[in-house]
């Protein structure tokens, strides 16, 4: 498939929102059972769901450029009933809207009391509402993964490692921004954010590596000798029947080399798990290597996504495959 820019920016920038912002609710939960220092409610939690709001804002206005039609952007919630991105679409600013509540609450020290559990712990309008920002997070994980894991005919995508690699990638890179950010508003936590981000990293490393290893054995379901009914061993296609390139060639096909994608997966590998592991051990407690580390694998995470398009092999390119 060819690797569209704008989604590609949407799903990194959204998951570094929806992980900066499940960073921030463990952080507050740790706090709440006395296992964190207590932050404070205005420098840290509501600046830091503003910094997840323009994340995923980043990442929203990004999404516009892959419309044909900007304008008609609402209609693609109309297919909620079994349209895995129609659920995206609702998510998306439903998560929005709970992340500015719950940053709203922490703004103007909104800890009503909601409930009182056991051992006399009271539960406010903020752990509710966190609580509520972390299922629609997940959600939204959920949504983005499945937009391409159902697609039955890409066998590359469909997989349940599709979604939990986008959570995975996703809170990896939150928690290594909430470490970043914890090192000027909450210096005494950075060291558990950012071993919070060492640990997701070797999860994800874990799990997008099994990806790669599952889409190096896949064997192609359909090949030239079941599309055209010849039980031949060997089927030559000489030409795709016209010498100019068409929308079929254009959209299908990353056009890159054979040598360019065998390059670029070690690269990113690199890129989003090895090096910013190397830096987080070194500098853990070393606010600019932390923001080098969040660089990187920023980087990574592009070059990532952008493979992760590219090797996912449209049926239809066995007959355009001459001209892609």
């Amino acid at each position: 498939m060819k690797p569209p820019f704008s989604v590609i920016f949407l799903t990194t920038l959204i998951g570094i929102g929806q992980g900066l912002f499940l960073a921030l609710y463990t952080g507050q939960l740790y706090a709440y059972f006395d296992l964190l220092p207590a932050h404070d409610s205005r420098s840290f939690y509501a600046a830091g769901s503003i910094i997840a709001l323009l994340f995923l804002g980043a990442g929203l206005f990004a999404s516009f450029f892959h419309l044909g039609h900007p304008e008609r952007a609402w209609r693609s919630a109309a297919m909620w009933r079994t349209s895995w991105l129609s659920r995206e679409v609702i998510v998306l600013p439903a998560f929005m809207g709970m992340v500015f509540l719950y940053g709203l609450a922490h703004w103007f020290n909104w800890h009503i009391t909601v409930i009182e559990i056991a051992g006399g712990r009271k539960v406010d309008i903020t752990l509710i509402l966190g609580a509520l920002g972390t299922i629609l997070a997940f959600a939204l994980f959920l949504c983005t993964g499945m937009i391409y894991a159902c697609l039955r005919f890409l066998q590359e995508w469909h997989t349940p490692l599709t979604p939990i690699n986008f959570t995975l990638l996703g809170g990896a890179s939150g928690f290594l921004l909430a470490s970043i950010f914890s090192a000027f508003a909450a210096p005494n936590s950075m060291s558990f954010y950012a071993g919070w981000a060492i640990a997701l990293t070797l999860l994800a490393l874990l799990s997008r590596s099994a990806s790669l290893l599952r889409n190096k054995r896949i064997k192609p379901k359909s090949t030239l000798s079941t599309a055209i009914g010849i039980k031949h061993p060997h089927i030559v296609q000489i030409s795709q029947g016209s010498m100019g390139g068409s929308f079929n060639t254009r959209a299908f096909f990353h056009g890159m080399s054979a040598q360019f994608m065998r390059a670029i997966k070690p690269g990113f590998i690199l890129l989003t798990f090895v090096l910013p592991l190397i830096i987080l051990s070194i500098g853990l407690f070393t606010p600019k290597l932390l923001i080098a580390a969040f660089i990187t694998q920023y980087i990574g995470l592009l070059a990532e996504r952008w493979f992760f398009f590219a090797e996912a092999n449209h049926p239809q390119n066995l007959y355009y495959q001459k001209i892609a």
